[in-house]
């Protein structure tokens, strides 16, 4: 079984649904949402708002 099929039953399973959930609440709060974009932009440099 690949890994993409894997990851989408997953992804469709209950136990997944709620993991997604948490995951959309953690990213939404402005202070783990401040974390992200700091890690983000250690690893892709500046603040990725560049028009170019």
């Amino acid at each position: 079984m690949s890994l993409f099929k894997k990851v989408s039953e997953f992804a469709s399973s209950p136990q997944g649904k709620k993991v997604i959930d948490q995951a959309k609440k953690y990213a939404t709060d402005p202070k783990n949402k401040e974390k992200l974009d700091q890690v983000k932009d250690k690893f892709f440099g500046g603040k990725g708002d560049k028009k170019n």
